[in-house]
């Protein structure tokens, strides 16, 4: 279930990024593999680097709930999202170079 979450919330993201960068859009279907594989690869590498930011909410969150992992799986969401949103943006600015030449 760790790992479900981000690819989810990747596609979420990548559609999401695809909806305000219209330019950068890559279609439903190209958003979501983008996405997916940003969720997976963008979540993890962030969740990495940005550890301490992604505990702090994480942490938060299960003081505000009172535990259960439910910052955990925000911290997730948001890494997965993130990530998704990029990686999609990435391959679109990618296509469109190509495109041009």
């Amino acid at each position: 279930m760790e790992f479900i979450i981000p690819l989810i919330a990747g596609a979420v993201g990548g559609n999401a990024a695809g909806g305000v960068m219209k330019n950068l859009s890559l279609g439903t279907l190209g958003n979501s593999v983008a996405g997916i594989v940003g969720g997976g690869l963008g979540g993890s590498l962030l969740s990495m680097v940005g550890g301490g930011a992604v505990s702090a909410v994480a942490g938060a969150a299960d003081a505000a709930t009172g535990g259960g992992g439910v910052g955990e799986i925000i911290g997730q969401l948001a890494t997965g999202g993130v990530g998704g949103g990029a990686v999609m943006a990435i391959v679109g600015l990618i296509k469109n170079m190509m495109n041009k030449a």
